[in-house]
């Protein structure tokens, strides 16, 4: 083994970053040390402030320095159509399509059984409260189309249909298996125009 101490621990943290595999891991620390030493600092620095200082809005659940987060404090937004994602980073990539004007619920997981992630996992019970309290008419699942979110979206349309006038979910362009984090904008923007009834 070529690295050892700190370069090495350095390296093994850097590889948890999703995409980061061994050789970018190891690029990258090679990087931060051949820099000026205050730069690395400061990006050291910058990370430490940015993970004290965010949390998880405690309407929506999405990563904010705020209290509630910049969507649930807008009262410019429709407050009785709310958009259901898995990741805070979903919600930033459905901004930039400007499309929705809504507001939103970040689940954080999806339903999966086999990995013990059940309803209280994913918010359900607070979701649920959510809806009741702000009267919720209709709701948006913006969930990827893997085996695990069609699981959670049926789950929610079966538990919620009652609860509210309209739930919805987004249709073309997002092939089964696929992921919204790599979507383009555009096929996101068509996605939400296209939407269509879960019960359909």
């Amino acid at each position: 083994m070529i690295f050892q101490g700190y370069l090495a621990d350095l390296i093994h943290n850097l590889k948890k970053l999703p995409g980061v595999g061994t050789k970018s891991a190891r690029r990258m620390a090679i990087h931060l040390l051949d820099k000026d030493k205050e730069e690395a600092l400061a990006l050291a620095e910058s990370i430490r402030q940015t993970v004290e200082n965010y949390h998880k809005c405690s309407v929506c659940n999405m990563l904010t320095d705020t209290e509630p987060c910049i969507f649930c404090s807008d009262e410019n937004r429709q407050s009785q159509v709310i958009c259901i994602v898995e990741h805070s980073q979903d919600v930033f990539l459905i901004e930039e399509t400007g499309v929705f004007k809504g507001k939103y619920f970040v689940l954080g997981k999806l339903l999966s059984p086999l990995d013990g992630i059940g309803p209280d996992d994913i918010y359900f019970p607070k979701l649920k409260n959510y809806i009741n309290r702000e009267k919720i008419r209709e709701i948006i699942l913006a969930l990827n189309p893997s085996a695990e979110g069609e699981s959670t979206m049926s789950f929610l349309a079966t538990e919620l249909e009652n609860l509210v006038e309209k739930i919805t979910r987004l249709a073309t362009g997002l092939p089964f298996g696929g992921d919204i984090e790599y979507t383009s904008s555009l096929t996101l923007e068509n996605a939400f125009k296209r939407r269509y009834s879960v019960k359909e």
